[in-house]
């Protein structure tokens, strides 16, 4: 899952448990509501109360205090002004068949749902009653209780949870929105990020990035574009390692080359005239003689030696691309391997663009690609065809395309996981130049492609 979508999401289960939060904290303070109206009615009405005993105290003072109250004018419209909706109020002591006064609680909120009035219940209880004297120098003038009617409180607590849950939830949705907006503003460099490092996995290592505002992400890019830095050095000095080993191989086989040919050459051309002596004098006396029979046994063997060491000596010494030029070599490396595969398989050649002035190590860097990929197709296929492709590409990328193709159905996964030493090789000179290598599935077999920049 994308980062966006993971913080908008652990977003939205934190604003679902504030909002739960929130749920609960208006529950309870609406239920709670209920008995600070309940005090507040018993505290008003008898107030009201307090001024009607002493009016009576004085306007009538030959009654017995005991009659003063209640007096019939209490349970008027001001009276019923001063209690608060669901809530009754009652005079103590009470007289016959009083009943209490209650305020208005019809139409202060839809009913709530049975589990809301049960859960109310359970958890927080009834609601008490509260009681307040009428007056505070005179006991027995009497008390005023006041008690919430449960199914009035119950329903005005729902009620102030619908209204206040309905503003929570707007203010939620809108945070969840906002906050979505901000945290996708605010990782969108991120994607920015994610595309240098694709460039540099593809060899694009020095990869500029803008600075972003947040700190971590303008770390997080700094770090990036001091990898690609490192990288991109790492692969400069490898080149040149790389480089500098290919020529001290080359010097190593020139020398090797020189040292088969002195030696083993002379010593071999020395045993083969010996031979050819033996094989001439015993011939005059003796044609079928045992001598002749091992002489010519021994010439054999020596030229199968000598043919040998000039194919060894011609794969150890550099080719001759390096001064010939890549075309020439080409055109006479198909046709040495052309002579001695007379019937199959058949090699097509097929040069494309000017290559008069490819020369130097991109050109025997080349001729060696073609030439190990052209033994591996002999060697390892039963080909028919092999198609030897090579191209200049001109303008803004100005490389050389060797590709060799054949039809032999090799499996291009083994191929390209092979640590065989000629495939290794290629490999080295090709990234010594800043090239590259692929190993792919043709259509009947393996194509082995390779990517020199003429600028190496």
């Amino acid at each position: 899952m994308r980062l966006v979508l993971q913080l908008v999401a652990r977003l939205l289960v934190v604003v679902a448990l504030c909002l739960g939060a929130a749920t609960i904290w208006a529950t309870i303070d609406a239920y709670r509501s209920v008995d600070r109206a309940t005090a507040a009615s018993a505290e008003r009405v008898s107030e009201a109360l307090e001024a009607l005993y002493w009016r009576e105290l004085l306007l009538r003072s030959s009654r017995a205090r005991e009659h003063l109250v209640p007096v019939p004018e209490w349970r008027t419209i001001e009276t019923m002004k001063l209690i608060s909706p669901g809530i009754c109020v009652q005079f103590e002591p009470a007289g016959a068949f009083e009943n209490p006064l209650c305020g208005q609680s019809k139409g202060i909120g839809k009913a709530p749902p049975a589990w809301f009035a049960a859960s109310v219940q359970t958890f927080l209880g009834n609601h008490a009653a509260v009681a307040r004297s009428i007056s505070t120098r005179n006991v027995t003038a009497g008390t005023v209780s006041a008690i919430a009617d449960p199914d009035a409180a119950i329903s005005l607590a729902w009620q102030h949870i619908v209204d206040n849950i309905h503003v929570a939830l707007l203010m939620a949705l809108a945070i969840a929105f906002f906050a979505s907006l901000a945290i996708a503003h605010t990782l969108a460099p991120a994607q920015q990020i994610v595309a240098a490092l694709q460039r540099m996995a593809h060899g694009q290592y020095r990869t500029s990035l803008p600075r972003f505002r947040s700190m971590e992400l303008a770390m997080i890019g700094q770090a990036v574009s001091h990898l690609g830095e490192r990288l991109a050095q790492a692969t400069e000095e490898r080149a040149v390692l790389t480089r500098r080993l290919l020529e001290i191989r080359s010097d190593e086989r020139r020398a090797l080359a020189r040292e088969l040919h002195d030696e083993f050459g002379q010593n071999l051309s020395a045993i083969l005239a010996f031979a050819s002596t033996i094989e001439a004098t015993a011939g005059r006396e003796q044609a079928k003689s045992d001598v002749a029979q091992d002489a010519r046994m021994i010439s054999q063997a020596t030229r199968r030696i000598m043919a040998c060491l000039r194919g060894t000596l011609n794969r150890l010494r550099h080719p001759p691309a390096e001064e010939l030029g890549l075309e020439a070599c080409l055109v006479d490396l198909v046709d040495s391997w052309r002579s001695q595969h007379a019937t199959q398989p058949m090699i097509q050649l097929d040069l494309q663009g000017d290559l008069a002035d490819v020369r130097g190590t991109v050109a025997a860097t080349a001729y060696r690609v073609a030439q190990e990929c052209l033994t591996n197709s002999l060697r390892h296929s039963a080909a028919r065809e092999i198609v030897l492709r090579i191209e200049r590409r001109t303008g803004a990328e100005n490389a050389l395309l060797i590709r060799v193709e054949d039809d032999g159905g090799g499996d291009a996964a083994k191929v390209a996981q092979s640590a065989g030493f000629g495939l290794t090789g290629i490999r080295e000179r090709v990234a010594a130049l800043g090239g590259s290598l692929s190993i792919a599935r043709a259509r009947r077999g393996v194509s082995v492609a390779a990517t020199i920049p003429l600028a190496a």
